[in-house]
């Protein structure tokens, strides 16, 4: 066992952790780079990934190439020069002319953090090539028509959702995929015209199902397969059906059926793990995945270790945030896209290759600690070398690095571009802003978003009493008192589905469903049904009657 330097928790190496660290070690100029075990627990490991990651706050600033007004997640009052992403992927300037020789009397970060600050970054982070009409998105591509979507990917008409993939028309999901038509759906795939799904596969016109297959027309239903027009999991006649249905078009009556669902959802068994067609796996909400230890949200993972939301195949990796389309990483963070034997990279996608302790690096192999580095090789701290030169030199910059207890580290958090409550972190891992400050991390005192300042507008319960021009005014969250408006395009979905409208913003929309699902720890519990040991994200205190996957099977409908 070894004691975390962070949070001071004994922690776990396993031999598991060490072949594969002796795996992914590079060897350079003929000198084998070992990678040292991890010094910090697993999760704390996590949190500094996280830490460098803003995906949901995004501000208003100018470019700071033409003067352009433009969207980034980069505040207008941080130190870093942010141009607009057209501008940043262009010849309009050279990642080379911010270089600067390694001095081996500082600190590899000290020097890699300045190297950071003078070169410019891109505003946002997405496939804005590939995007029509999707200017307030982030950390998202390939998507048409879309409005605050983030982490998502070929989205069409799409607004105020998370984890998006290949869905058509979804408003206020939570990593949903190829669903179409769908408003409040979390962790569903597949799914058609139905609103507050959870853990749902190919489910159809239905409103609060959890954990059911191929249903269609059925209403506060858990555990069911191929059932049609089900109302709390008992057959109902058609005409029954929708004038249940008819009546949760009113917020009050809506309300009412939430907190009959949430005591309805108790009554049904719940299996030990999300996910399905996995082999050899310990971890949550896994897809096709092999041999995955300790991996959370991700598809199609093969021989990781903890790995979080891995979105796209990966192989050989270990400690990994966002990562997709890639082998052989090591504590990497927002990178995929043909992504071969990197170490220590952060937002680093499309093509690389050997690269250690980059980030906004694309198109590029063989680089050392360098920043905005497109198309090059055998560069240091944004300075060109020969090959040979290369290899000489990274050798003794890890040997220094060493010496100053650097090397095998990922960035640190409090050189993060971001402050702590901006990123990620603050969602897995929330921490006051006393307690950021006295680690020593950013903390932003103004997110950006606005106090309501005037009179608070009195929605109707009911959609049916609603008018279009409620687009025309300012909303008051009854949560946070923060200003939000209906877009046009929403409020006709909303008029389309038959749902009242949101009492609450975007953010705390996320939040919510955020926490309708399962934290990122795993507890030793025995199934309630057959006794036999599981590993699970349900802690043992919970209501749930949590079943090993033999009997889930067994207790379908």
């Amino acid at each position: 066992m070894s004691s975390c330097t962070q949070c001071g928790q004994e922690f776990e190496i396993t031999d598991g952790d060490l072949e594969m660290l002796d795996q992914l070690s590079h060897t350079i100029g003929g000198i084998k780079l070992d990678l040292p075990p991890p010094t910090k627990c697993p999760d704390c490991r996590s949190q500094r990934r996280m830490a460098h990651v803003n995906q949901l706050n995004l501000y208003e600033r100018k470019c700071d190439l033409t003067g352009e007004n433009i969207l980034s997640n980069i505040r207008p009052d941080s130190p870093y020069k942010v141009y607009r992403q057209e501008d940043w992927y262009s010849d309009k300037w050279n990642s080379l002319d911010y270089g600067k020789e390694f001095d081996f009397n500082r600190p590899f970060f000290e020097q890699w953090q300045e190297v950071l600050t003078n070169t410019p970054r891109p505003n946002l982070f997405t496939g804005y090539q590939y995007d029509e009409n999707c200017e307030y998105t982030n950390h998202a591509g390939k998507n048409k028509n879309c409005y605050l979507i983030f982490d998502s990917d070929e989205n069409r008409d799409c607004y105020y959702s998370y984890s998006l993939n290949q869905c058509e028309n979804c408003v206020d999901c939570f990593r949903t995929r190829k669903s179409e038509l769908c408003y409040e759906c979390v962790d569903s795939v597949k799914c058609y015209g139905s609103t507050y799904l959870q853990d749902c596969d190919n489910c159809s016109d239905s409103m609060f199902l959890k954990s059911c297959t191929g249903c269609k027309h059925c209403l506060m239903c858990s555990n069911m397969k191929n059932k049609e027009y089900c109302v709390e999991n008992k057959q109902v006649s058609k005409e029954e059906f929708e004038k249940f249905r008819a009546m949760l078009g009113s917020y009050s009556a809506l309300q009412s059926a939430q907190q009959r669902f949430e005591k309805l959802k108790l009554e049904y068994p719940q299996k030990y793990l999300h996910g399905i067609q996995n082999e050899n796996v310990t971890g949550d909400y896994l897809v096709n995945c092999k041999n995955a230890h300790l991996c959370f949200d991700s598809e199609d993972l093969w021989d990781c270790r903890h790995v979080t939301q891995g979105f796209m195949p990966l192989k050989n990796c270990m400690d990994i945030h966002e990562c997709g389309d890639g082998e052989r990483l090591y504590e990497s963070s927002v990178a995929g896209y043909g992504i071969h034997s990197c170490l220590f990279s952060n937002h680093t996608l499309a093509h690389m290759n050997d690269m250690i302790y980059c980030t906004l690096c694309n198109h590029s192999k063989n680089c050392f600690g360098c920043v905005g580095i497109q198309r090059k090789e055998h560069c240091i701290l944004n300075k060109q070398y020969t090959q040979k030169e290369y290899e000489e030199l990274v050798p003794k910059i890890v040997d220094h690095m060493k010496s100053t207890k650097e090397w095998g580290e990922f960035f640190p958090v409090t050189i993060s571009t971001y402050g702590y409550n901006e990123s990620l972190a603050q969602d897995y891992y929330p921490l006051t802003e006393e307690e950021t400050k006295t680690r020593g991390w950013k903390w932003v005192n103004d997110l950006g978003k606005k106090k309501a300042a005037g009179s608070k507008v009195e929605l109707p319960d009911n959609i049916n009493d609603v008018t279009e021009d409620i687009c025309d005014k300012i909303l008051t969250c009854e949560e946070t008192s923060r200003q939000y408006k209906i877009i046009p395009h929403e409020f006709k979905f909303y008029k389309q589905l038959h749902v009242p409208l949101p009492r609450i913003d975007f953010f705390q929309r996320y939040k919510k469903h955020l926490a309708m699902r399962n934290p990122r720890v795993l507890h030793d519990r025995k199934c309630d049904k057959c006794g036999v040991d599981i590993q699970t994200s349900y802690v043992p205190t919970r209501p749930e009657k949590i079943y090993c996957e033999t009997c889930y099977q067994q207790s379908l409908e």
